[in-house]
């Protein structure tokens, strides 16, 4: 009896150090995978500085808002892409703001807004002079803003999608929509993108900005198998916040 409850308690000790053996392998691999990301680049930083025309500030939580000084005509909450540094959206923040649009950029835990879909909750309780507010989102980041929409559609005006489609369904509902992409973007899937086209209303408004690619709305480098731009990335820039301003005003 003795060398059956010794051989058990041995077969469990084996047992406990797989399963240890196991957790350790998949700790090790998701922190591999998040600290693989991209970083921001240096000339982006700049686009975090105050100056005349924007008021740059960070919350507890880590956000960044970029307030206009001058009259505020809209709001975005913007959810950045996958496995991208959050600060790579400044340039682009930066720009809306000195066009009246306050911006809040929220940092996502290991830079994936999947892990923090309800990121965009209470910021709207801190303006509450603004009255029209819209998500947005980069890539990943786009289809997060569009999940988390679909369940406060009363709270928000619309949706700015930026190389991304929306999984939920917003087909009946009120919301403006505004889809942009790169015509040489090479990272995002068109075949899903033409699928997932009847979750959006049927009057949403699509922008090709010719020559753009997938990582010219940040500022993080070139993504894996993105394709090449022909325009800088200022210029995309540029475009995405022309194409917005019209399509708010």
């Amino acid at each position: 009896m003795a060398h059956i409850q010794k051989s058990r308690k041995k077969k469990w000790k084996i047992v406990l150090l797989i399963i240890i053996a196991i957790l350790a392998v998949c700790v090790i691999g998701v922190f591999a995978y998040v600290n693989d990301y991209y970083h921001v680049e240096t000339t982006a930083l700049e686009s975090l500085e105050s100056d005349e025309l924007v008021q740059v500030s960070q919350l507890e939580d880590g956000a960044y808002v970029f307030e206009p000084e001058g009259e505020i005509s809209a709001a975005i909450i913007f959810y950045p892409g996958g496995k991208v540094q959050y600060e790579s959206y400044a340039p682009l923040m930066n720009a809306w703001a000195e066009n009246g649009i306050l911006c809040i950029l929220p940092h996502m835990p290991g830079n994936l807004a999947v892990l923090d879909i309800n990121a965009a909750d209470d910021y709207q309780d801190l303006y509450p002079e603004i009255e029209n507010w819209y998500m947005a989102g980069h890539s990943l980041g786009g289809s997060m803003a569009a999940s988390y929409l679909g369940k406060h559609i009363d709270e928000y005006d619309g949706l700015i999608l930026l190389a991304a489609y929306s999984t939920a369904d917003l087909s009946d509902t009120d919301l403006k929509v505004l889809s942009l992409y790169g015509s040489n973007d090479g990272v995002l899937s068109m075949e899903k993108y033409e699928e997932n086209k009847n979750n959006l209303p049927d009057d949403f408004a699509e922008v090709v900005i010719d020559g753009g690619c997938h990582s010219y709305f940040g500022c993080y480098g070139a993504q894996d198998g993105d394709g090449t731009p022909t325009i800088s990335q200022d210029e995309q820039v540029q475009e995405t916040v022309d194409a917005t301003l019209e399509w708010i005003n």
